[in-house]
């Protein structure tokens, strides 16, 4: 492989006048990696794109929006927060399904200084509640599914303005869409600090609720020029190696998201890239992959953006060697690792596509490593090599730097670490340590080439179709059962979704608790991906080490053998 050209390749590019030249810079309070020519924030990327104003933008269900229509929208979007006494350094909350309304809320909030706070559409309404007093939004955008849960929930959207999105009926107290977009007005004029908030993204927490995680402006700049800068990088390495050269210009981008927009996967990723290059997003209500096959030819989707699973399940489709995706270029599977034979079959049979990973964190705005066609065929089991605004490295216990090729846990730094954790200093204090290196709670290698490959996870956590579902949090639900005594939760292999949520429970002597009882009570205390498929009740006490913590890895390793329940 052209490991050698590639090196050269990332040095040309990241060095003195490169394209994506990398120098340090002072952000926050520490010395890190950054772009020299970086736009300052998130305003410049969104502007930039009113240049494709009559290309299609936002395609959903039969509706689609322009880049001039959006541009339209999200000015009367920002003008009307505005004049609604929302100011730079506010907060702005949105909860709906992938509705193209959720992107250019998103984008009139981040052009304005505003930050917006990513709702988790599968919250139940306390897991809502929680995150709207932890964020203190100053307006809620929400559709009508999301508005029954606020009306379930005494106290969840008080004192807030509450729009509403998509709705059958009016709703009283509940200002309607229409009213936002037809405001009219210009874009305010403001100046967006690159280190102030853009969005506030939750991410699972181990004590019971998630953490608002504090994406700025710089980092989710960096993490766009990360994409453009790896995907030049390993085309240009090949082309030297090879002379074949890329299409000089390729048609504009059409990619399909269709992950959660409140997760940097969607947003990010795959929003970010689509909009800065002036290409088309297409949405779904909810996925289904012989529904995706249908868009990828009437589109000519060029790029499907989700987590592995779903790449899966397009190829083993019964549609899809009928169906035309002559216009696919990549496949992409992030939020989860890509199953090396994944990423062979992807080769093999989408003739004109390649396989891509991305490997990444909320709490980075995105992708930390990044690979791609032939280097990702030559080493499937990798995440690819890191971006060049990161410095990596793996750790021992002890936080010591630990040898090329030796497991470790792998820490990194750059000007895409989030400013940390809202209300949460201790967590911030936690994750993010000694001079701005974040602890990404995985182990992994790095090898020779500078490729990362992760190997196992140092935190409690299952990783459920790329959701983050932290076992303690699971437990702290189950817990507030009055009949359970002890329960530990781990992570159940799944062809499917890469892990399920399963669970030992002991009962109460006296008490009695059955799987159809217990879900029921978990489905009320949080959302239904976090409720255990896997349910396991054990008459003894569940193993314990000499510290007194469950075995859970042992637990995982006997159980996860046998049928659950």
């Amino acid at each position: 492989m052209h490991y050698a050209e590639l090196r050269r390749v990332r040095e040309e590019l990241t060095g003195p006048g490169g394209q994506f030249e990398i120098t340090e810079a002072e952000v926050l309070g520490n010395r890190l990696k950054v772009f020299k020519n970086a736009p300052p924030s998130v305003r410049e990327v969104w502007l930039s794109s009113v240049l494709f104003a009559e290309r299609p933008y936002l395609i959903y269900e039969g509706e689609e929006l322009t880049y001039a229509q959006a541009h339209e929208a999200v000015n009367s979007i920002a003008a009307w927060l505005f004049a609604q006494g929302v100011e730079p350094g506010d907060r702005v909350a949105i909860a709906m399904r992938n509705y193209p309304e959720w992107m250019l809320i998103y984008w009139a909030c981040v052009s304005v200084g505003v930050a917006a706070v990513g709702m988790n559409a599968w919250w139940n309404g306390e897991e809502m509640a929680f995150a709207m007093h932890d964020s203190s939004p100053k307006v809620f955008f929400a559709d009508a599914e999301r508005l029954a849960r606020v009306a379930e929930t005494p106290g969840l959207a008080d004192g807030v303005k509450l729009v509403g999105v998509r709705m059958p009926a009016p709703h009283i107290g509940v200002i309607d869409w229409s009213e936002v977009v037809g405001h009219g007005g210009a874009m305010p004029e403001v100046s967006v600090d690159p280190d102030a908030d853009a969005c506030i993204f939750y991410t699972s927490g181990t004590t019971g609720f998630p953490k608002g995680a504090q994406l700025t402006h710089r980092g989710c700049v960096a993490n766009l020029l990360n994409m453009v800068y790896s995907t030049t990088a390993q085309a240009l390495a090949v082309e030297r190696a090879t002379g074949i050269a890329a299409p000089l210009e390729p048609p504009p981008a059409v990619t399909l998201l269709t992950t959660p927009l409140f997760h940097v996967t969607a947003n990010n990723c795959g929003a970010y890239l689509t909009t800065a290059a002036g290409g088309a997003i297409v949405l779904m209500y909810k996925w289904d992959a012989g529904a995706a096959l249908k868009l990828v030819e009437k589109y000519k989707i060029t790029g499907i953006s989700g987590v592995p699973v779903m790449s899966r399940e397009i190829i083993n489709h019964p549609d899809f060697a009928s169906t035309d995706t002559s216009s696919l270029t990549g496949l992409s599977g992030g939020g989860a690792q890509v199953p090396p034979d994944l990423v062979l079959k992807i080769d093999e049979k989408v003739a004109t596509a390649r396989p891509t990973t991305g490997y990444g964190m909320t709490e980075t705005c995105g992708i930390i490593t990044s690979v791609t066609g032939d280097f990702f065929v030559a080493k499937p089991d990798s995440a690819g090599p890191s971006m060049p605004n990161f410095e990596v490295k793996c750790v021992d216990d002890d936080g010591n730097t630990l040898a090329q090729g030796e497991l470790g846990e792998l820490w990194v730094k750059g000007s895409s670490v989030i400013k940390g954790y809202i209300n949460r200093p201790d967590a911030t204090a936690a994750t993010i340590t000694d001079g701005g290196w974040l602890h990404t709670g995985d182990v992994a290698r790095i090898d020779e080439d500078g490729f990362i490959y992760i190997v196992d996870r140092k935190k409690d956590m299952v990783l459920r179709g790329g959701e983050n579902v932290f076992c303690s949090e699971v437990e702290a639900g189950i817990y507030r059962h009055a009949a359970v005594a002890e329960c530990c939760v781990f992570g159940v292999a799944d062809e499917r979704l890469g892990e399920e949520v399963g669970v030992a429970v002991v009962v109460k002597p006296g008490d009695t608790l059955d799987e159809t009882e217990l879900r029921a009570h978990c489905l009320g205390v949080m959302a239904k991906h976090k409720v255990p498929r896997y349910v396991w009740f054990l008459t003894e006490a569940l193993p314990r080490n000499a510290s007194g913590k469950f075995m859970r890895r042992e637990l995982r390793d006997q159980l996860s053998a046998q049928v659950a329940g």
